[in-house]
Formats: structure tokens, C-alpha cells, sequence
């Protein structure tokens, strides 16, 4: 009878052990949550553990409809140029609210009108920043080669890293397969922008993340003067070389 107790107490001890292990491993999922927000083109919402990053929040116009009617007001809003595609004065007026704080580099800086140079903190190319529980790092974007008359020239836009419990997450801007794009390292998601003239062909993409090798890649800012850029052909190019590397292909052009 004594041993058929002790059984049911080890049993019962076991049992509390693995559902405490199960509880622990269901709490480690929902860390490091991201959700993904494609508002269009180049404009995203990341909803990273309950905090607002939006990323380039520039094609609201006035008169039509509003790209982020019903969506939570942002905790930071990431700026990567000054093109019309990335800024939009307008729309960082209606989004900006007192809690939001707003990263650029110089250049866009220079252009933020003063009733919002207060909420904006510059970042240039290689520095790097603590904001709302974040690490961000602003990261160079240009054309390949470089030149004067070049589309973007090294030093005026930023990508950015963002990182929180080791998640790395890169946008990568307008830009080349850049030097500093394919010597990055653990990246967990990478959003890569493929269209010539202003940015790069999906072949030149490809080649950049088969180099630094995301655990999960986006295709955005495909858009080109003549259409869009064949993104399924980004996807069997980065597959056909490393099929770890999931492509992940979002609605950016509702």
C-alpha cells in the first residue's frame, strides 16, 4: 500500500512538472510576437509585443480613403528618405500622437515642419538608439554604383535593424545589394525592396539575401514604372539556392 502511495505522489509530482515545462514553453512563444501590417508599397505596420512600428507611413491623401483608418496609433514611426513614397507630411500630422516618436535621418529631418520637430529624433547611417524598449540601428541604403545624379546617394536615407530579445528584424529601404546589406548576420526578418530603376532587380536581390541569409525574407517596394517585379521569380532564385530561407509574400498593391 506505501509504495502504491509513493507511485501516486511521483506520478502526481511528474505531472505538475510537465504542465509548469508547458506553461513556460507557451509563455517563451509569445515573446518576440511580431505581426505584419502591409499597408502598400513601401508603408508597414510591424505589431511587435503590443508596440506600433510603422515604417514609412506615406501614401494617405487627403480626399481618399484613409490606409490606416482602425489601426492602433503608432509608438514609433521609422522614416527611411525623403521621396514621396516614404514621407508624407500630411499623414505623420494625422498619425503623430503625443506617445509617438518619430526616426529619420538629417534629411528628413530637415524637412519636418516645426510643429513636429519636437517628436522627431535623428539617426544617420551607423548609429544606434534604445527607444520604447527597442534597439534600432540606422543602416546605410544608396544605388550601386555610386554617383551624384544616383537616385539615392550613400548617407541622406537610412534602412534600419530593429532588435528586441534577440528578434532582428531589417528594412531595408531604397537601396543596392550594398556591401552592408550582405554582410549582415541573424537576421530574423528581412523586407528587401526589388524595383529598377530605384532600387534593384529580384536578381540582385536574391543574390544579396542568399549572402546574408534571413530566416525569413518579404518582398516589398516592388512597384516599378512599368508594373511590378516579378517576385515569383525572386522566390524560386532564393529557393533554388537555399530552400531555409522562407520567402514570404505579403498583399502590398490591394
Amino acid at each position: 500500500m506505501k509504495k502504491i502511495v509513493l507511485l501516486i505522489i511521483a506520478l502526481a509530482v511528474l505531472t505538475l512538472i510537465i504542465k509548469t515545462n508547458d506553461k513556460k514553453e507557451n509563455k517563451n512563444t509569445m515573446t518576440n510576437f511580431i505581426s505584419i501590417d502591409a499597408i502598400s508599397h513601401a508603408s508597414m505596420i510591424l505589431n511587435w509585443d503590443g508596440v506600433a512600428i510603422y515604417a514609412d507611413p506615406s501614401m494617405y491623401k487627403v480626399g481618399k480613403a484613409n490606409m490606416f483608418a482602425n489601426k492602433p496609433s503608432p509608438d514609433i514611426i521609422l522614416l527611411t528618405d525623403i521621396h514621396q513614397d516614404h514621407f508624407n507630411i500630411e499623414t505623420l500630422k494625422i498619425l503623430t500622437k503625443e506617445k509617438t516618436i518619430i526616426i529619420g535621418p538629417k534629411a528628413v529631418a530637415d524637412e519636418i515642419p516645426e510643429d513636429l520637430k519636437p517628436k522627431i529624433f535623428v539617426m544617420n547611417n551607423g548609429e544606434m538608439a534604445d527607444q520604447a524598449g527597442f534597439r534600432i540601428e540606422a543602416m546605410p541604403m544608396y544605388n550601386l554604383p555610386e554617383r551624384d545624379e544616383a537616385f539615392h546617394p550613400k548617407g541622406r536615407g537610412s534602412g534600419y535593424i530593429i532588435e528586441r530579445g534577440g528578434m532582428r528584424v531589417y528594412i531595408s529601404g531604397d537601396t543596392s545589394g550594398i556591401p552592408e546589406m550582405r554582410a549582415l548576420q541573424n537576421i530574423d526578418m528581412a523586407f528587401v525592396a526589388m524595383n529598377l530603376p530605384y532600387t534593384m532587380s529580384v536578381e540582385e536581390a536574391a543574390d544579396a539575401v542568399l549572402e546574408f541569409k534571413p530566416k525569413k525574407v518579404y518582398p516589398y517596394h516592388y512597384r516599378t514604372p512599368e508594373g511590378f517585379s516579378d517576385v515569383a521569380k525572386f522566390k524560386e532564385i532564393v529557393n533554388g539556392k537555399n530552400p531555409e530561407i522562407e520567402v514570404i509574400q505579403l498583399e502590398w498593391y490591394p
